[in-house]
């Protein structure tokens, strides 16, 4: 949901003579591949939701991302660095994947491969969000059925939007996603290495986050107040984008939807 929220506030900021997308189907299309790459780091975790999206394929590309965070770890650690034995919250919770992850969707989008890279990492993306917003559905549910609706909703954006947008722009909607669950894992009590493998110290994987007063439980109480945070802010964002309404913003991309 926070990945979704960022992504259709960033949609609205980016200018379109900056190549920012102009029309309400790629501003949802932004969002949606936001809200899908909020859940991308979690890959490092065959137990996480984005693990679970496609079935075998994505438990197995999960092991895969898992035990080559691992090893690159091991291979990079500082000299008081302790021994890694798990891969989760590693390499795909640093700020260089989040860059790289971005740069890769741009490239794919760009004007070498055009519309058909864009709606095939939507399908993908929209995979995870699907996941990720409609939890209790989704567990119902086949993966089969998740991956099913993500190609519906792929066919459908290839038919019908107008991808406006550049393919730097909707890259960084990657980037933007990956970097809001960033965010999120940064005030849990464990925090993240961001800079890694970036020396600190004698350390290379050192976790940061905020002051631990500020710290809070992952999956606990604070949970649900962030979800409904930002649920409020997707549906206020939705409606803006929707309507063409300008709330406190002269935003060019609103002022692009306003009838």
């Amino acid at each position: 949901m926070s990945g979704a929220a960022v992504g259709l506030v960033v949609a609205q900021a980016l200018p379109a003579e900056w190549g920012g997308v102009t029309t309400i189907p790629d501003a949802l299309m932004y969002a949606g591949i936001a809200a899908g790459a909020a859940l991308l780091p979690d890959l490092d975790s065959p137990q996480a939701t984005v693990s679970r999206s496609f079935g075998p394929l994505s438990k197995g590309l999960s092991h895969m991302v898992e035990n080559s965070c691992q090893t690159f770890v091991n291979l990079t650690r500082g000299s008081k660095d302790s021994y890694c034995r798990n891969g989760h919250r590693t390499a795909t919770h640093t700020l260089w994947f989040a860059l790289l992850t971005g740069a890769a969707a741009a490239f794919l989008m760009s004007s070498s491969f055009e519309r058909g890279a864009a709606v095939g990492l939507l399908f993908f993306f929209l995979g995870l969000a699907i996941r990720g917003l409609l939890p209790e559905w989704s567990k119902k549910a086949d993966w089969l059925v998740v991956t099913g609706v993500s190609a519906l909703v792929a066919w459908a954006a290839w038919e019908w939007a107008p991808n406006s947008g550049s393919g730097l722009v909707m890259g960084s909607a990657v980037t933007v996603g990956v970097l809001t669950h960033l965010a999120g894992d940064f005030i849990t009590k464990r925090g993240i290495p961001l800079l890694a493998p970036l020396p600190l110290g004698r350390q290379r994987w050192r976790n940061l986050g905020v002051p631990r007063p500020l710290r809070i439980a992952a999956a606990g109480p604070m949970d649900k107040v962030l979800l409904s945070a930002f649920t409020i802010v997707t549906l206020v964002q939705l409606y803006v984008v929707v309507t063409g309404t300008t709330i406190a913003l002269d935003s060019p991309v609103l002022a692009s939807f306003a009838p």
